[in-house]
């Protein structure tokens, strides 16, 4: 045994329990990693996990927000259509609709961000090894697109019978 590597063990470890824990800087890395994200891209052809990257496309923020937003106005349209005679047709929200508007909008919104929010990190996968999932989030997009423009032509309907 060298003489000199207890020495050089004791000042690695010594060195190690002086320096500052990053890990108790929560704000301080969350701004840092904002502003000057590691991993942009996986680092391996065949890195497809969920932290193969900590920084996303801003797209997928504008498709997200807009799919909260369609969802928000879904809520307020639904809530129209059902004071004018409508009736809702997803059996799960049903008993929701019935009983608070509070409710309804907000377990809605919650359950459409909760399901954006998941699609959002997992938007570079691939569903099923073939359909990336962040198209997924286009074709949620673009089937809120419909809806509000059916629930519209809806009310419209509605309010020209009445």
């Amino acid at each position: 045994m060298d003489p000199i590597e207890p020495l050089l063990n004791s000042a690695s470890e010594e060195k190690r329990y002086r320096a500052a824990d990053r890990r108790r800087h929560t704000v301080r890395a969350l701004l840092h990693g904002s502003l000057r994200p590691r991993r942009l891209a996986p680092r391996r052809l065949d890195d497809v996990n969920i932290a193969a990257v900590d920084w996303h496309d801003a797209r997928w923020l504008a498709v997200s927000l807009t799919i909260l937003l369609f969802s928000c106005a879904d809520a307020m349209l639904t809530l129209m259509l059902l004071e004018r005679g409508a009736y809702e047709a997803n059996p799960f929200m049903a008993p929701l609709v019935e009983g608070s508007a509070l409710a309804f909008a907000i377990v809605k919104v919650a359950l459409t961000g909760a399901g954006v929010i998941v699609l959002t990190m997992l938007a570079r996968l691939r569903a099923f090894g073939r359909m990336r999932i962040g198209a997924m989030l286009y074709a949620t997009l673009i089937a809120y697109a419909a809806l509000l423009f059916y629930e519209l032509w809806l009310l419209e309907r509605l309010m020209v019978a009445g």
